[in-house]
């Protein structure tokens, strides 16, 4: 999979997880890192839908600059997922199944993928933690806990997550997840780019969890005189 595809699904957020841990599983003595991914396991078993404002943003190390969109994300366990960027430009990224589009509406234009060739390394950086069982964590990553945090006034355990895959860790070397540990879903995820010391960092706030999403939020339905590419690779 190219480089720039893969780089499409980190903003959705965006991962299903024998087992490695690769530092202590102790935080200051206080929760364990299998404490952390069995109360993943229960908030999965009853997870639904979830909406969320978000802020998406991405950071360049070569010119030290940062970017930051901000919108809505919906998601359900179906394998439906949409998130509607509202500034600084409108952009709607929608994934219904195997099909992955990304619609601008100030160039009227949507780009149509099909991501069934690279599901299985789609899969994984796709709603990241929302619904995600420790066991299918353990799959893919090697895991440790950095400890407890803070987070908008939210108690969080923060976890690392190392692709076992190479061809992951070629793109993705690390990610850092914050997890809140009332509802045990996530409420952060920091993406670090290989090679580069670039990374995108995804922040929800405002999350509700099993609210009813209507199938129409989830259809490619573009205003009339939307051009439609299908881009190759």
């Amino acid at each position: 999979m190219r480089r720039f595809r893969l780089l499409f699904f980190v903003p959705f957020l965006a991962a299903f997880a024998g087992f490695h841990i690769t530092r202590a599983a102790q935080s200051s003595g206080k929760i364990s890192l299998n404490f952390v991914l069995s109360m993943m396991d229960k908030s999965a078993k009853d997870f639904h839908s979830l909406t969320a404002d978000l802020e998406h943003i991405k950071y360049t190390a070569v010119v030290k600059d940062t970017s930051t969109e901000t919108g809505q994300i919906f998601v359900r366990k179906d394998e439906k997922m949409r998130i509607d960027f509202l500034k600084p430009d409108q952009r709607t990224i929608l994934r219904e199944g195997d099909n992955l589009y990304i619609y601008t509406p100030k160039i009227s234009r949507v780009e149509e993928y099909n991501i069934g060739k690279h599901r299985a390394l789609a899969d994984q950086y796709l709603a990241l933690g929302f619904g995600t069982k420790g066991d299918n964590l353990k799959k893919n990553y090697q895991i440790s806990l950095v400890g407890e945090e803070d987070l908008d006034g939210h108690k969080t355990a923060v976890i690392d997550l190392v692709p076992d895959s190479e061809e992951m860790r070629n793109q993705i070397t690390k990610i850092e997840m914050w997890v809140d540990e009332a509802s045990w879903l996530p409420i952060q995820q920091k993406f670090f780019e290989a090679g580069t010391g670039d990374y995108f960092m995804s922040h929800y706030k405002n999350a509700l969890k099993n609210l009813k999403i209507a199938d129409s939020k989830f259809k490619p339905d573009w205003p009339k005189g939307t051009k439609v590419e299908k881009p190759r690779g």
